[in-house]
């Protein structure tokens, strides 16, 4: 007989169900997602559909909750019109939204100076509307954790989305009271679970980053966060139920759901 855990309540706090890997059985995965345990999902959009759809689905679920954001590719390569147009939707809906973002730098597609100029001033922008508006900012920060932490400083609240950087950057963000969002890299990656060893419990986040990074076969969905809660409590030398408790509270904390 197969073994099955216990559901551990949990929130996702980073997916992506608008993409259209979902669109064959979108419903089916937010189905899955509760029945895994999920009591919460947190939708962040990064284009003009994106946050439209992520607007949509919280609309239609009480356990889906919006993110509006601008990815780091729009901000680099995106036409003025575009970014601008994704701007002001943010500002438009953010009522509807329980934070700002994703948005950051991504410095691994940056190929020159001009490109991480162009990609900064677009995250700016959303940083000033994040402010503006007392949301939280969701960061996306690859190859530029450093960088992001020097444009943010001062918020109340920042979500570092898939953290991936070094320890000793960890240690800073930490000390500046924002939030390590691990990913189902865990399950998998020795340096996530190095970072998962190391993050303080108050800061920690978990999340799927769906339909990426699964920690099976195929497609990740938020139902699959639940892999990831075992690993980081036996890094923590803690109970399963222990580490989903606190990733929970943080996310409730954090995003005021």
């Amino acid at each position: 007989m197969e073994y099955k855990p216990m559901p551990y309540p949990i929130i996702d706090s980073h997916c992506h169900l608008d993409f259209s890997k979902f669109n064959p059985d979108r419903e089916e995965a937010i189905f899955r997602a509760r029945k895994a345990g999920v009591i919460g999902m947190i939708n962040s959009g990064i284009s003009l559909k994106g946050n439209r759809v992520s607007l949509e689905l919280a609309e239609k679920n009480e356990d889906i909750h919006a993110a509006l954001g601008l990815s780091p590719d729009i901000g680099r390569e995106g036409k003025d019109d575009v970014i601008n147009s994704i701007l002001t939707q943010i500002e438009a809906n953010a009522g509807n939204a329980v934070g700002i973002g994703e948005a950051g730098l991504d410095f691994q597609d940056c190929k020159t100076n001009e490109e991480r100029e162009r990609q900064t001033t677009s995250f700016k922008k959303v940083i000033e509307i994040a402010k503006d508006l007392d949301k939280p900012l969701v960061v996306h920060a690859r190859m530029a954790e450093a960088e992001v932490l020097k444009l943010v400083k001062g918020m109340d609240t920042v979500i570092y989305h898939c953290y991936s950087g070094s320890l000793e950057t960890m240690k800073v963000i930490v000390d500046a009271g924002y939030y390590i969002s691990l990913a189902t890299l865990v399950c998998f990656s020795e340096h996530h679970q190095t970072l998962a060893a190391k993050v303080p419990l108050e800061n920690l986040l978990l999340e799927t980053d769906s339909p990426f990074l699964s920690p099976r076969k195929g497609r990740n969905e938020p139902a699959y966060i639940v892999d990831s809660i075992p690993v980081i409590a036996q890094l923590k030398e803690m109970e399963p139920t222990e580490i989903a408790k606190f990733a929970t509270e943080n996310a409730r904390r954090a995003f005021h759901i």
